[in-house]
């Protein structure tokens, strides 16, 4: 689920030579993150890439039961304001997209691990090395179902057993993709489809502020 919405600052950022920003995703994802954080979302990612020869700027966003279209919409045009406002992209054109995170997200964090309970995920065991006899076993990733997530690990069901796992134990985590699953099951959620998206151009904001 995502939002575009393209347009050029008319406020200059920091350049390098030949006119083109020094853009720094730290500072971006510190600009952006008090809007995300007012929709009531979390700022997964901030990331700086191309699309032609626009340059492309992807913000990530998630929340507990999910990311509606209205917030990624509403996101897209306050974080469009803000990055207007300060000039932090510079005068070159570039592409805002606003998104949730896909099934592919790796399961770093905890809350990224509350959202994926119900789902089946594959994980691989972080710092299995060691004398433990078990080491060998423990190094293969382990696949179960998220049957519930705290504050100090998850419980997976691994063969119709109920495994409990600290998160140093685990790396990160990759939900699996099933066939004929419903589309939401406690817990998680999918994306539905759909984009609200808007044209392209080379300053002001298209709210017509």
């Amino acid at each position: 689920m995502r939002a575009e919405s393209g347009y050029g600052s008319s406020h200059p950022g920091r350049t390098r030579p030949g006119g083109r920003p020094d853009l720094d995703p730290a500072k971006l994802e510190a600009l952006l993150e008090p809007i995300v954080r007012a929709a009531g979302l979390d700022l997964e990612s901030v990331k700086i890439g191309k699309a032609g020869r626009r340059r492309l700027l992807r913000v990530v966003v998630d929340a507990d039961g999910g990311v509606s279209l209205d917030e990624i919409a509403l996101v897209s045009r306050e974080a469009s304001i803000r990055l207007d406002d300060t000039g932090a992209m510079g005068e070159a054109p570039y592409t805002l997209e606003v998104s949730s995170p896909g099934v592919d997200r790796p399961l770093t964090q905890r809350r990224h691990w509350r959202r994926a309970v119900g789902r089946l995920v594959r994980v691989p065991m972080a710092g299995a090395a060691g004398p433990d006899p078990r080491a060998d076993a423990q190094a293969a990733p382990v696949e179960g179902r998220v049957i519930a997530a705290g504050d100090n690990g998850v419980v997976l069901e691994v063969d119709g057993e109920h495994v409990e796992f600290g998160y140093a134990e685990l790396g990160p985590g990759r939900v699996q993709v099933e066939f004929g699953r419903p589309a939401a099951e406690p817990g998680g959620q999918e994306a539905a489809p759909g984009a609200a998206a808007t044209g392209p151009r080379t300053g002001g904001r298209t709210d017509g502020h």
